[in-house]
């Protein structure tokens, strides 16, 4: 069968021709959730952090240094954590691969059988299975593609990469956190300038993955908003109440109730 007389290329040519695109996107390249995950962690970790010592009444000076600080630590240990993550999965999935390769060499009748099982839940009858069966298992990868993806769910040759899943988490952390921090780098030391900045990357980040999945762009972006500030809004009240906390200790201590209190023990 030519590249031309592929069922795929019928379809899609059938599909054009009513309007519809057939291609999809690759879903396969284990990029867009580790950048999508990258993005929205750093946005609301360093947002929430602003928000937090901002209620808290810190220096400008402070902020920056804490969130310059957290946007490298957190860029990089996202990156290495989703690299670990993906090449531990790939190894995982690597070693049943394996196993599943000496099955098919050690019982090559049981395992041409499983296939014709497969190929009859699919609806083939028991003859056409038999002869589907016998076919894929001629070819020993295409075999072992098959009985991977029926077992384990996977494709053997498309695995995410680590490298690029790491670097995707790193550089959309590092682009996330810059956000609410950009505000105080340019000079603009005001607490609502980076929440504001922070609010329109949030809802604007989550009409565009909505977009991507095809999801409505509206509820997502409303969504991610959603989420976000409630998350930034805890950290404000948290470093409120902190900096509540500490006010009041200072005025006890400055008059002098901490002396009255160690003669009573005295």
């Amino acid at each position: 069968m030519t590249q031309e007389d592929r069922p795929s290329d019928a379809t899609g040519a059938a599909a054009l021709q009513a309007g519809w695109y057939h291609g999809h996107r690759d879903v396969s390249g284990g990029w867009l959730r580790p950048a999508v995950f990258g993005a929205v962690d750093g946005l609301v970790t360093n947002a929430s952090l602003i928000s937090a010592l901002g209620a808290g009444g810190v220096s400008a000076h402070t902020v920056v240094l804490t969130g310059v600080a957290a946007l490298v630590a957190g860029a990089f240990s996202m990156g290495t954590g989703e690299y670990i993550s993906v090449t531990n999965q790939n190894e995982l999935v690597q070693s049943e691969v394996s196993l599943e390769r000496q099955m098919l060499s050690r019982f090559p009748a049981a395992e041409q059988e499983e296939l014709a099982g497969y190929f009859r839940q699919y609806g083939a009858d028991p003859e056409t299975a038999a002869r589907m069966a016998a076919a894929v298992s001629a070819d020993p990868g295409t075999a072992l593609r098959i009985h991977t993806r029926e077992e384990l769910g996977v494709d053997p040759d498309e695995l995410p990469s680590p490298v690029v899943a790491g670097v995707a988490s790193l550089l959309a952390f590092s682009c996330g956190a810059l956000v609410p921090l950009f505000p105080y780098l340019v000079g603009l030391h005001v607490l609502w300038a980076s929440l504001a900045l922070t609010a329109i990357a949030l809802a604007s980040g989550g009409m565009v993955v909505g977009r991507l999945t095809g999801r409505p762009v509206v509820r997502s972006g409303l969504r991610q908003l959603a989420l976000g500030g409630l998350a930034i809004a805890v950290t404000y009240l948290v470093g409120h109440l902190t900096r509540a906390t500490a006010r009041d200790q200072h005025v006890r201590w400055c008059s002098g109730e901490p002396a009255s209190m160690i003669s009573r023990f005295s």
